[in-house]
């Protein structure tokens, strides 16, 4: 039986050379199924081209927190948090601002619900250090995932550091990030291979790809439009050292 394939990104964040260069990796490899798990733009430099080739190329897109709150920017915050506001049109705020929050596919028996930070909200945070209590909570049902049945492989993005972790016949993953890898300094993204939409079992893998890109190309954008913490995003993808960490 022939197996299908999905690509699952995250994180972009701006970073039009990042995800061009995982786009062509995607395409290199036939898969041509592509869901986003949110986070198109801040932090990077091309916010408003990076949403336009989502919306061209992926089947499905999830809102991730960036994309939540841009829209509701006002003039008294910020100057930085205006600067990644008013790169994008109002009507790709409003696009993003109006992306669903989850996403739910059954691949060779196996219930995969999709989304970007947690059952709860793409606000609230799950990292690869977890509590049980958080581990159960992101396959749970939940206002915002609606009440299908319960999941058995759970994806998301957010915190840009991919790992994956099975417990009592279930398995947690995070996709990591396209635009702006916290864990190496280097893109990442997902496959998922199986049968799509069977309740029977079948093989499944769940397999993480990590894609070189020209980092200087981008971060050469970033300095040519001015944009706000430019020095800082370059040392994250440079060495994937959070900003919070860098010394001052």
């Amino acid at each position: 039986m022939p197996l299908d394939r999905i690509a699952v990104i995250s994180d972009v964040h701006g970073n039009l050379t990042a995800l061009d260069a995982v786009l062509a990796d995607i395409g290199s490899r036939g898969i041509t199924r592509i869901v986003n798990l949110g986070d198109n733009i801040g932090k990077g430099p091309r916010g408003s081209a990076t949403t336009e080739r989502l919306r061209e190329v992926c089947e499905v897109n999830i809102r991730g927190n960036w994309d939540d709150f841009i829209g509701r920017i006002g003039d008294d915050e910020p100057e930085e948090m205006r600067w990644w506001r008013d790169e994008l049109s109002p009507e790709q705020r409003e696009w993003l601002g109006g992306l669903p929050l989850s996403h739910d596919l059954l691949m060779s028996g196996r219930r995969i619900r999709l989304f970007h930070a947690s059952a709860e909200s793409p606000h609230v945070r799950v990292r690869f250090r977890h509590t049980d209590e958080q581990f159960e909570g992101m396959f749970g049902n939940t206002a915002m995932t609606g009440d299908g049945p319960a999941p058995t492989v759970v994806g998301y993005g957010d915190i840009h550091d991919a790992y994956i972790h099975s417990r009592d016949g279930r398995t947690l993953f995070n996709a990591g990030s396209v635009g702006n890898p916290l864990d190496e300094p280097t893109p990442s993204y997902v496959i998922l291979e199986g049968v799509l939409d069977t309740t029977a079992r079948a093989p499944f893998e769940v397999r993480f790809v990590r894609v070189p890109y020209d980092v200087d190309a981008e971060v050469a954008v970033a300095e040519r439009v001015e944009m706000p913490q430019r020095a800082v995003w370059a040392v994250e993808l440079r060495t994937a050292l959070y900003r919070g960490r860098q010394a001052g």
